[in-house]
């Protein structure tokens, strides 16, 4: 079968990975943000505790403190699940440590913290907050947490909106299992297909996360048939699991999306 001019170039510019590197990714549902609930606050230990009890894969985000450790973290203001104001990056991560997530006892981990909680036990996926704005944070970020994952023996990837991130990983961290993840929203008309395929070929991603509400997408059946891994997020009903299960490799769930 000949090959149209955008597969020979997604071949060229972002070849996919080897089977043995991505196989585990789709033999896992991943908890988003851990098995939270009323009272298990998101990114918290006992979301992630939650999550390991019932043998779900974890999601989870970070966020870079001042002192350039990897939180564990999803905004990038400390108001909506704590009680404090501001945002965490004008924070050290002592401080972040001592902060408690409303609703609960827990405070903000710092990723070395989960990892250690994690032990191998549960798949991770990573996904690393970045600002369009802030390149020199976005990389500080990206080495904080391959730091962290020095020799951390559990199955893991990172993953990103932002493209810098992943390929950063790719030329600096080529054996951690990387992911671009995408939402097409509304802008699916030419200059948005050109976008993400721009970003793809930058990134040279091991795998897509994709916006369940974007699926079916032509675009991401495309990379998944040539052999990037396809996750979904956020499974939030029986119905997003019916089309995870149709169109993608492993869902990313919460709440009533949670089998």
């Amino acid at each position: 079968m000949r090959l149209s001019p955008f597969a020979l170039l997604d071949r060229w510019r972002s070849p996919p990975p080897g089977p043995d590197k991505v196989s585990w990714l789709g033999a896992h549902v991943y908890a988003h943000r851990g098995l939270h609930s009323g009272g298990v606050p998101e990114n918290s230990p006992s979301a992630f505790a939650a999550a390991l009890a019932k043998g779900m894969g974890i999601e989870c985000d970070v966020q870079r403190s001042s002192d350039g450790r990897a939180i564990v973290f999803h905004d990038e203001d400390l108001a909506r699940l704590t009680a404090e104001q501001g945002f965490l990056r004008d924070h050290n991560a002592a401080d972040l440590n001592r902060i408690l997530l409303s609703g609960s006892t827990d405070t903000i981990p710092t990723l070395r913290q989960m990892l250690d909680q994690i032990g191998g036990k549960a798949p991770l996926l990573i996904e690393i907050k970045s600002s369009r704005s802030r390149s020199r944070r976005t990389s500080a970020l990206c080495l904080a947490v391959r730091r962290d994952l020095e020799g951390y023996l559990g199955p893991h990837a990172v993953m990103s909106f932002d493209p810098r991130v992943v390929r950063w990983f790719a030329d600096h961290s080529p054996l951690t299992v990387r992911g671009l993840v995408v939402t097409e929203e509304n802008d699916k008309a030419l200059a948005g297909m050109i976008r993400r395929r721009l970003s793809l070929w930058h990134a040279r991603p091991d795998f897509l996360a994709y916006d369940i509400r974007d699926l079916p997408s032509r675009f991401a059946a495309q990379q998944r048939r040539r052999g990037l891994p396809l996750l979904t997020w956020t499974v939030r009903s029986a119905e997003h699991r019916e089309r995870a299960a149709k169109y993608c490799d492993a869902p990313i769930a919460e709440g009533p999306g949670v089998t």
